[in-house]
């Protein structure tokens, strides 16, 4: 965090969250290199959807965990608060790797994935193996983005993209391997490489981290740290807020599995998550920054908000200059691999999708004002809201529309991001009007 007397420019923003936003668009390239893969390999719409599938469930086990990064750039000051935060982040990514656990018992996942969401056969197994391979997921993640927020706090981001450079380049090397051996089914092997590669980038950030960690042993905190109770009443709301948002993905996926073309809407929906998630990373690599940046009084609201808006604009127009324009068919045919059926009917899912990167860099700007306030709880309710519509949506319109199902999801997704923003904009403006507490 810098002094509320220094000038907090364009430019310094800029090279501290560049390389964050590199950190992020390494990320992003994960999903559509899988993608791209498992589209080579044998049975591919099968593969894929199960893949899609997979990642959706793992994404929601990981949930709980992924807001650590935030909460470590906001909390971690000194000795105490280090070690409080650290003990708090072993409980939980202890926690949320069992509960992956349980979901891949056989039982459970026949009563959870075939009898309730009704996945086809063809893409029931496919999904148990790969989720099988995804355990060491969530925990990894947890611990990883714990680190990278001490670093983040410790104004190290350089070494946070060091460590994603670790990450994506095991998972590369890992899936290329797996797919010229064959010796997975596609689904399977995109599963293992991700879980190779979130390893990977774990320990290596772990090495990174040890200079900051050094730092904080030395410094004695000012006044009374959180304790346990604390920092699970500040981290609750936080961590129900990627739940609830990542929860959307497997009623998706429920929606689309009782939609028209049921089959080629699962087999495009991990490539147009990919190709968004691209821009959307841009937004959620800000939050982390604006976090750092803004100060513990805000005092930098102002320049921090006018950073966001030009970065939204240029997420937004990029992403439309792709959609409609002959790009899509460079991305969703040459790229991600697609049938030349399959992308053509990705094409209007993704046109309605342009506006989500745009949403993502507002409502991100949004939550790490009130992450800085200490005021957590809106976050996780607009989130509910922007999930509920979703719900809403989706239930009210896939039984009764004549569309393919991926159409009406990316509405859907469209009209719950907004809702979620509107519902934070009186609590951001009242920031303003009311001291934060430090």
């Amino acid at each position: 965090m810098i002094a509320s007397t220094e000038r907090l420019t364009y430019s310094r923003i800029f090279r501290f969250w560049s390389p964050l936003a590199t950190t992020w668009l390494l990320m992003a390239a994960e999903g559509p290199l899988l993608a791209a893969l498992i589209a080579r390999m044998e049975a591919p719409v099968p593969n894929l959807a199960a893949f899609g599938v997979a990642y959706a469930f793992a994404l929601v086990a990981e949930a709980p965990v992924i807001m650590l990064m935030s909460a470590a750039t906001a909390l971690c000051r000194d000795a105490e608060s280090y070690r409080r935060l650290r003990n708090f982040t072993l409980l939980l990514s202890g926690g949320v790797t069992l509960l992956l656990g349980t979901l891949v018992i056989p039982t459970v996942f026949d009563r959870i994935c075939v009898q309730w969401i009704g996945l086809p056969l063809e893409i029931a197994e496919p999904t148990w193996q790969a989720l099988l391979w995804l355990l060491p997921w969530p925990g990894a993640i947890g611990l990883r983005r714990f680190y990278q927020g001490v670093l983040i706090a410790d104004g190290r981001t350089r070494r946070v993209t060091v460590g994603t450079l670790a990450r994506v380049s095991s998972m590369a090397v890992s899936g290329f391997t797996l797919a010229a051996v064959g010796v997975l089914p596609g689904a399977a092997a995109g599963g293992l490489a991700l879980a190779v590669g979130v390893v990977a980038e774990m320990l290596v950030a772990r090495r990174l981290t040890r200079p900051s960690i050094k730092r904080l042993l030395r410094l004695s905190g000012e006044g009374e740290p959180l304790d346990f109770r604390g920092i699970t009443r500040f981290y609750l709301p936080l961590a129900m807020t990627p739940f609830i948002a990542l929860s959307v993905q497997p009623v998706v996926t429920f929606f689309l599995g009782r939609g028209r073309f049921p089959l080629e809407s699962l087999a495009v929906l991990p490539v147009l998550y990919g190709l968004t998630f691209i821009f959307r990373a841009l937004g959620l690599s800000y939050q982390e920054a604006a976090i750092a940046l803004v100060g513990r009084k805000l005092e930098h609201r102002r320049e921090g908000g006018r950073f966001a808006l030009v970065l939204g604009l240029f997420c937004v127009a990029t992403l439309a200059l792709i959609a409609l324009t002959p790009l899509a068919d460079l991305w969703l045919r040459g790229i991600s691999g697609l049938e030349p059926d399959l992308a053509d009917f990705a094409r209007l899912p993704l046109m309605l999708m342009c506006l989500l990167p745009g949403m993502t860099v507002w409502i991100t700007w949004q939550r790490s004002l009130l992450v800085l306030a200490k005021r957590t709880t809106p976050v996780s309710t607009a989130t509910a809201v922007e999930a509920l519509a979703i719900l809403v949506l989706l239930a009210l319109f896939i039984p009764w529309l004549d569309w393919p199902g991926i159409t009406i999801a990316a509405l859907a997704l469209t009209v719950g991001r907004m809702l979620g923003i509107f519902y934070l904009m009186p609590h951001c403006r009242r920031l303003a009007e009311v001291p934060v507490s430090t």
